[in-house]
């Protein structure tokens, strides 16, 4: 496809390099996701740190017009750039510092979810350049640990105390906070659903949650057009839906993993706020 052939292309341009250990096409285009609206992500990863001019000439052997242009910050140098009408959205990073998140995700099952979209990247991700290197990386995170599974499931099982006051909100038609609490709770859902299926988690907010959700295999029956119509629907039928399919993800869970005791964190997502009985005047 145009945008596969335009990333093997600029790729090259950071081979010529020979601080570039190895080129990365991750993103929807490396899923076959890709829409109108998508740009390309590569992923660099240097044996050095990389100076800016490295940064800048591959841009610049590309035509391209830099957007953003960012210094060292948390592990990563990053850029973007636009050439030939498409955006490039470039992650620069230590080869050894990808394989020491790689290690904190697999061996140390940190639920941290940038940590996480890394290694879906590389999980998941197309090899441009550097083939030992890329299928080095791959073999060190191609099993997804139980331990990480049961950690996402952990993490997000709470589903935070303003789940309790969801009546009062609906009764107060307070719409604002009412819906960041079901978005709240639908991102544990989703939390908890990559790790029952052992899935890297791939972005942050869990953005393509439609497609996400299409391949995975342990999930509530019609969790798409019903996670869809919990945020469409009137509110107060997206929190009863949304109620009984809370309760459905804790039987999953208990099927997946019956060594795990949820009740008590069963019995806490029930709670309501109680009512003031007394005249209000």
């Amino acid at each position: 496809m145009e945008l596969n052939r335009l990333a093997l292309e600029h790729s090259n341009y950071y081979m010529q390099n020979a601080k570039v250990e190895a080129v990365l096409l991750g993103g929807s285009v490396s899923r076959n996701w890709q829409d109108k609206f998508s740009d390309i992500e590569l992923f660099i990863f240097w044996r050095e740190n990389p100076t800016e001019e490295d940064r800048k000439r591959p841009i610049t052997l590309a035509n391209g017009s830099i957007i953003d242009f960012h210094p060292y910050e948390e592990e990563e140098w990053s850029e973007t750039y636009v050439a030939q009408c498409v955006k490039f959205e470039i992650s620069n990073f230590l080869t050894s510092t990808i394989q020491k998140i790689s290690n904190e995700v697999i061996l140390e099952f940190d639920t941290d979810l940038n940590k996480q979209c890394l290694v879906a990247s590389v999980h998941e991700g197309i090899r441009l350049g550097g083939e030992q290197v890329i299928y080095q990386l791959k073999e060190q995170i191609k099993g997804y640990p139980a331990e990480l599974s049961k950690a996402m499931i952990s993490q997000n099982m709470n589903l935070g105390n303003r789940w309790h006051n969801r009546e009062a909100l609906l009764a107060r038609e307070d719409w604002l906070m009412l819906y960041k609490v079901i978005v709240s709770v639908q991102e544990k859902i989703m939390g908890i659903l990559f790790g029952l299926n052992r899935v890297y988690v791939h972005h942050p907010a869990y953005k393509w949650q439609k497609k996400s959700l299409e391949n995975m295999t342990v999930v509530p029956e019609n969790v798409v057009s019903r996670l869809t119509s919990i945020l469409l629907e009137h509110p107060e039928k997206g929190i009863r839906e949304l109620e009984v399919m809370i309760g459905e993800i804790f039987d999953l869970i208990q099927k997946e993993y019956p060594d795990m005791d949820v009740t008590e964190v069963r019995e806490k997502t029930l709670f309501l706020r109680p009512e003031n009985i007394m005249d209000v005047k």
